[in-house]
């Protein structure tokens, strides 16, 4: 069967043409095929033609509007010179200045409750090669502490009972007396390197209360200046003996040493952020006493390095022995602090979408727009890198690179000198140098910026209330403030961008009792 399209009609050839060449229904056939296959080979040319011209007369209205490129710059190798870790370490050397005022009245109260009583005795005849000499010392009253001049000056009440024998006539008797003095001695106070209390007292005289007498044949007969001879011969060994047990009995250490590790212990500043303030102390200063009426001043500088991390609480080992205490006639009347807000890359790309992603630029009057349509961000050493993908005149992703810094102003990380990287550049430079001569990269530069303030506010309100008024130990209570925020840097990590802002402030220490 031929198909429809292809049947041909019936054709009715002149009668000679029969007659001459016979019957030729066959052949009339054969050709009228022949024709229809030509007629269908004709059309199927023609629709590819039709096809050809389509094709071409679209690549012609193309060439005519703006071209439309597809951008394809190398990225930025990803670096980093620092770890998250290294910066949480990065110490910054700072002296906490510590003020100190002792009141007399402190002293005078913490030598009364450890003096009381009998404090003195002697109960044998025969020691002392035989000095036929027996005493009894007792604390009357309270012993009153004064300074002056560099020096402390006591006076103690004494109640003293005495029994000596003489010889008379080759025959010993034994009389007692009893007296009441004060004893008034000068000491000047040091403290050794190695923390050792060293005190030197002199004898400063003595004052009767009560003379001493003793009873013969019914009568009282004054004695007292016997018992003076006695008295300034034995005041040097009993100034020799308060040294001695001063710097035998009072040990500074042993508190010493459990602040010093108080002091190194972390401080949990934000549960929030998970931020511990930590000091590593190095050396302790201390100026000489000062003795301003009834309170003694001196100044303590603890220096060292103070930080915060972030994550676990480090574990700190206790110190077993304290440094070098040292001298200095001035210490830096303020400390520091470095203060850590961390961004990550994703949450700061996040930042950067919502205000970007979707937003539409026009360049040169109109005849070119582009669309941002991605954005992230990553480390190159000191540099952040911006990948933007784009679509609209030109489409793709483009990278730039600026230098991250903390804006106290604003209390963001912010970027300067925000540019195309290199490869990107070149490529714009070819196929969109409207887009290097436009404003976009300004823009970006400008408007991005990632807000860390709210991190540095509560670091900074939790060192301020752990500055108030905060009993470290019993009978010392830290007070102080923070006066200055100051930017230092902003460090990439693998992670993260840390911004790092040292706290400047002051700290003052009141000692409650000693």
């Amino acid at each position: 069967m031929v198909p429809r399209r292809l049947r041909l009609s019936k054709v009715v050839l002149p009668r000679r043409y029969t007659e001459t060449h016979g019957d030729t229904r066959s052949d009339v056939g054969i050709a009228g095929m022949a024709q229809g296959s030509g007629f269908l080979l004709s059309q199927r040319y023609l629709g590819v033609s039709l096809c050809l011209l389509c094709v071409s007369l679209c690549l012609i209205l193309i060439s005519c509007q703006p071209s439309s490129n597809r951008l394809n710059p190398k990225a930025p190798k990803e670096v980093y010179n620092t770890t998250k870790m290294e910066v949480q370490n990065e110490r910054f050397l700072s002296t906490v200045h510590v003020p100190v005022s002792i009141t007399l009245n402190d002293i005078e109260h913490q030598i009364n409750a450890q003096v009381s009583g009998l404090i003195y005795e002697d109960n044998s005849l025969d020691d002392n090669n035989h000095d036929q000499f027996m005493t009894k010392v007792w604390k009357r009253g309270t012993i009153l502490v004064n300074a002056q001049d560099s020096l402390f000056h006591f006076t103690v009440p004494l109640r003293i009972w005495v029994k000596a024998g003489g010889s008379v006539l080759g025959f010993t008797q034994y009389k007692e007396t009893e007296f009441e003095i004060d004893l008034r001695f000068k000491t000047k106070f040091d403290l050794d390197r190695d923390w050792s209390v060293n005190t030197h007292t002199e004898a400063d005289g003595y004052g009767w209360v009560k003379r001493p007498t003793i009873s013969f044949v019914g009568l009282n007969i004054p004695i007292t200046n016997l018992v003076a001879r006695m008295i300034d011969k034995n005041l040097g060994s009993i100034t020799k003996t308060l040294d001695q047990q001063v710097r035998r009995n009072v040990d500074l250490r042993t508190p010493v040493l459990k602040a010093w590790n108080l002091l190194r212990e972390p401080y949990l500043l934000s549960d929030k952020y998970r931020t511990y303030l930590q000091v590593v102390p190095k050396r302790v200063l201390i100026t000489p006493l000062r003795f301003e009426g009834r309170v003694i001043r001196s100044t303590i500088g603890i220096e060292g390095y103070a930080l915060t991390t972030t994550g676990a609480k480090p574990a700190i080992k206790p110190a077993v022995s304290l440094p070098d205490l040292t001298v200095v006639s001035q210490v830096k009347d303020d400390f520091q602090i470095g203060l850590l807000s961390e961004a990550t890359y994703q949450e700061a790309a996040k930042l950067a979408a919502d205000e970007f992603v979707g937003k539409s630029f026009s360049f040169s009057e109109n005849r070119y727009s582009i669309t941002v349509t991605s954005m992230d961000m990553y480390g190159q050493n000191d540099n952040l890198i911006i990948k933007a993908g784009l679509k609209g005149t030109i489409s793709g992703d483009i990278y730039l690179s600026g230098r991250p810094y903390y804006d106290p102003k604003d209390q963001t990380i912010s970027l300067k000198d925000l540019k195309y990287d290199l490869d990107t550049r070149n490529i714009l430079q070819q196929s969109a140098s409207w887009l290097l001569k436009g404003t976009f990269a300004r823009t970006l530069e400008k408007q991005l910026t990632i807000p860390v303030g709210s991190q540095l506010a509560d670091m900074q309100k939790q060192i301020q209330e752990q500055l108030k008024n905060n009993q470290v130990i019993k009978g010392v209570v830290i007070n102080g403030r923070l006066d200055e925020i100051k930017p230092d840097q902003v460090y990439l990590t693998p992670t993260a961008m840390l911004a790092v802002v040292n706290a400047r402030g002051r700290v003052e220490v009141k000692v409650e009792g000693l």
